[in-house]
């Protein structure tokens, strides 16, 4: 197969194993386990001296397929796919970290992320320090001499703050340091993390990569050595592995996820735009507008803006429920990435469990709402906006 191919064409012939009926679309291989010829050859292929699959809990045919096409997106050597975005976060992290080891995290966090760093890695005797990661001195100042890992969101779930990848990684290499990024809100489109210098990349695929809330996956990219060094027998031992239906699913949806990012970043732009023009609103941030903060390293490590929008109601909680309520194309769901266009107050759903003072801390006020995009018609969503935004006072 080509090597060549822009993404669009990766994404649909990518890594694809045909069996001998030559099927067009790819094969759901559902099965537990593989049989062998002879005994020796079952006992060369555990050797390793002969390739082929040995049990689904460490790989198959379609999650292979999958794994090729994201390596091949992404620009990676390898990756493992998991059965959902946070087998994907925590098997990333600890799989490289032991007992007196030492994280450094970007504060803004989706809330599972944070619970992992804060919560489930001290419980190993792993240490952990969250800084605000819009600030390279933030990273420098928080480095000890067992730090092992620099995690980090960008953008930010929910707040669309971006961190410099590039100057993370910097610190990183001077260090032995491994970035970790979770891209899943650039979509690996619109982000390049490894090409940025990160060394390990990490998706929910659940989100834009199947875009129509079908199933949960997860997926892992590094090189070929970090992931045989760290990740191989982690992933075999602790089974965090992706089921083959729905590794099938998630190779159907990739194929049009060119086509719905596309719409997705159009139609966030312009509902963005048309909210920011709004009494009742008081600040939009989205990574396409020119009024983002950080627009200068967006402009540098982004290739468009983002399919989320986030923004603050004057109204606070009040005024959030009203307009989410009122909605009537775009649905109340904590999900994001899908073809149907969502939305969520973070405060009481992903972002709950953090403290009001975290909360503050990262921007989520009691008026903040992150809305994620589809590929719906941007006029439909704009006046369903209008209309619901009646029932908001100024």
């Amino acid at each position: 197969m080509s090597k060549n191919w822009r993404p669009a064409t990766q994404l649909v012939h990518g890594g694809t194993t045909r069996s001998n009926h030559g099927e067009t679309s790819e094969a759901i291989f559902m099965t537990q386990g593989f049989v062998y010829d002879s005994s020796e050859a079952a006992e060369a292929r555990f050797k390793g001296e002969t390739d082929g699959f040995i049990y689904a809990r460490y790989g198959s045919p379609t999650n292979d397929m999958f794994e090729q096409r994201m390596c091949m997106l992404e620009g990676a050597e390898d990756a493992r796919a998991t059965a959902s975005g946070m087998a994907a976060v925590s098997a990333a992290i600890l799989c490289q970290l032991k007992a007196g080891d030492h994280i450094v995290a970007a504060r803004a966090l989706f809330g599972s992320c944070r619970w992992v760093v804060e919560t489930l890695a001290p419980k190993y005797g792993i240490e952990f320090t969250l800084i605000d990661g819009r600030f390279l001195e933030n990273w420098e100042k928080a480095v000890k001499p067992n730090t092992k890992v620099f995690f980090l969101e960008s953008p930010t779930n929910p707040t669309l703050e971006v961190v410099d990848i590039a100057g993370v990684a910097k610190i990183a290499n001077a260090i032995g340091a491994k970035v970790i990024v979770d891209n899943v809100f650039a979509t690996p489109l619109l982000q390049k993390p490894l090409e940025l210098g990160a060394h390990i990349v990490v998706y929910s695929a659940t989100k834009h990569i199947d875009g129509q809330g079908r199933c949960l996956g997860g997926v892992i990219l590094s090189d070929k050595e970090w992931i045989n060094e760290n990740l191989h027998d982690y992933f075999r031992h602790t089974g965090p592995a992706l089921s083959p239906f729905n590794a099938w699913t998630l190779l159907k949806g990739i194929e049009t996820l060119p086509l719905r990012v596309r719409q997705q970043s159009e139609n966030a732009a312009r509902v963005a735009d048309f909210l920011a023009e709004q009494s009742q609103i008081a600040k939009v941030i989205y990574p396409g507008r020119k009024d983002h903060p950080q627009a200068d390293i967006i402009a540098r490590q982004m290739k468009g803006g983002s399919t989320l929008v986030c923004f603050e109601l004057k109204g606070g909680k009040d005024a959030a429920f009203a307009l989410q309520n009122a909605l009537d194309t775009v649905l109340i769901s904590n999900n994001l990435g899908d073809s149907k266009s969502l939305i969520t107050h973070p405060a009481t759903t992903t972002h709950k469990n953090l403290s009001d003072e975290a909360r503050a801390e990262l921007g989520i006020s009691p008026g903040t709402v992150r809305f994620s995009a589809g590929i719906e018609d941007s006029e439909d969503l704009i006046e369903d906006f209008a209309r619901a935004l009646k029932s908001v006072q100024a």
